[in-house]
Parts: C-alpha cells; structure tokens; sequence
C-alpha cells in the first residue's frame, strides 16, 4: 500500500474534551487525509465529506487515546504511526450500503438472458466476483440465484470470489450472519439458503453453510495495477463503486475489471454509473448491464 509523503512536524494540538473545538479536523489535517485516501483508494474526499469524517475517525482517536482529531492525523502522517493506522483509516472512511438483491433488475436479466446463453455455449461452471461486496449481501444474492438455477435446471456449477477494501466489512460478510430484516427483500422461494436462530429471541439468520462455502472472501484495493483474481470472470458485479471516482479513476478501473472478464462476460454497474465516453470494449446490453465485445 503506498505510504503518503511525510510533512514536517508542528506543535501538538491542545488538549480539550471530546466534542470541544479540538474533536475536529483543521483544514490541513483534513487535505493531509484527503490527498492520502485519494491516492490509496481513489475515493474522492470533497469538503462537504468534512464533518463525515470526522464522527468516523473519532472512534480511532479514541481507540488511540489521542486528546483530537489534529493529534490523530499527528500520530498517524507526523509521528510514523501510518503503517498500523493504514486499514483503520481506510476502513473509516469506506460507505458500505448494501441489500439483499439490490437493483432487481440484474438479477432478472441474469437468469433471463445470461444464463441460458451460458448453457448454450456449453459452460460447465460460471465465475464470478463481486468487486464491492461490503458485508457480503451482493454475493450471497449472487449466490442464491446461481445454485437455485443449477440446482433446477441441472447445471452449470459456480464459484464466487468476493472482495472488498474494508476489512470489517469482509469479516462480517465471512460470518453469512444478519437480522431478519435484512433479508426481507428475498424470494420466498429462495429462503431455503437462510436459516433462522434457534433461539427464538434473536431475530438473527445466517446464510446456510453450503452457500457460503461457495464465496471465497478477500481484501483487494481496486486501485492496484492489477488484480489478482485467477482465470477470468463470466460475471463482474462492480455496482456503486465508480460514483466515488472522478473520470480518469473509473476508466482505470473499469479497464481492469475488462481484462478479468472473458469475451462475452457481463460487467455490471450501479443504477447511476455508466462508461460512456470511456471508449472502452463494452456494449451495453441492458440498464447498466455491459458486455465485453
């Protein structure tokens, strides 16, 4: 992971209570964040992300013992407390909203149009990843529908790889452990892969086992050079993840993410994301559904 440019010290801040003048971020010290986050992760950190930033990392600085906010971005780019603050830092300030077989639609073209395409051309087993997959909704969905359809309709076989930049989002997806609420959104017909609490105070269900020993869990940062997924994919899920980039990062990414689909794989995007103007290999088959050409 890249380390961002050491800046010449300067005096510690005050201390004060939490929730003084010292709990937030001089406009320095949030730029110094800023610049750093942009050059990890490529997300992008306008102003108006100020006061976000600030309740996400009052939890490390106070993990850390630190008297504020300015003492934190101290101790983390002044006092070489970067290389173990890395993750913590990055997992603060990732968004992780996801749900159970959000934006519908691409699950009904999946099993519309792709897969009967894909037995057609003789697949024996479907690959595919889910490039954002926060707490792990997106691949069980994901999952859920592929072994309904192999389980009906005889085949083909699947595996998925999921991977996300946050690490607590990756542990709890590993867990398959929601509320019950969560997984309203899905088919009756597809609650057979979830299994209640037995214990009848917790409205807490878990993904059953079979399921999620298909996903295979991992940490990847969609700004390395390359990524390191295996054969190529039939199917990449990277839905609400561009929006975070400006236009020079998207075409990067979604570049990479073509070199890891096969030709005629399926790449698809959040209800608000597009490539248009990218000059990319993709043609658009469906809202925000892309086909490597």
């Amino acid at each position: 992971m890249p380390r961002a440019a050491a800046t010449a010290a300067t005096a510690p801040a005050p201390i004060g209570p939490a929730g003084s003048g010292n709990d937030q971020i001089s406009h320095r010290n949030f730029v110094k964040i800023a610049t750093y986050i942009y050059a990890t992760a490529g997300i992008k950190m306008p102003d108006s992300k100020k006061t976000m930033l600030e309740g996400r990392l009052r939890r490390r600085m106070r993990a850390l013992s630190l008297p504020s906010l300015d003492a934190y971005c101290d101790h983390v780019f002044v006092t070489g407390g970067l290389d173990a603050e890395a993750l913590h830092l990055l997992n603060a300030v990732t968004t992780n909203k996801t749900d159970f077989f959000r934006e519908p639609q691409h699950f009904d073209y999946l099993e519309s149009t792709i897969l009967p395409d894909l037995i057609d051309r003789r697949v024996d087993r479907i690959r595919a990843w889910s490039a954002a997959c926060s707490t792990g909704p997106e691949p069980y969905t994901l999952a859920m529908v592929l072994d309904d359809w192999a389980t009906n309709r005889g085949g083909p076989g699947y595996g998925i790889l999921a991977t996300d930049l946050d690490t607590d989002v990756l542990e709890a997806a590993r867990t398959g452990i929601y509320s019950a609420e969560a997984v309203e959104p899905v088919p009756h017909a597809l609650r057979r892969y979830i299994a209640t609490s037995r214990d009848s105070r917790r409205s807490e269900v878990r993904i059953v086992p079979a399921l999620r020993s298909a996903i295979g869990f991992a940490r990847m940062n969609l700004m390395d050079e390359r990524y390191p997924v295996g054969d190529p994919m039939h199917l990449i899920f990277c839905r609400n993840v561009l929006i975070y980039f400006d236009r020079p990062t998207q075409r990067k990414v979604v570049s990479r993410l073509i070199d890891c689909l096969v030709p005629g794989g399926h790449l698809f995007l959040g209800h608000a994301e597009s490539v248009a103007g990218h000059d990319l290999p993709l043609v658009q088959v469906a809202n925000t559904i892309f086909k490597r050409s």
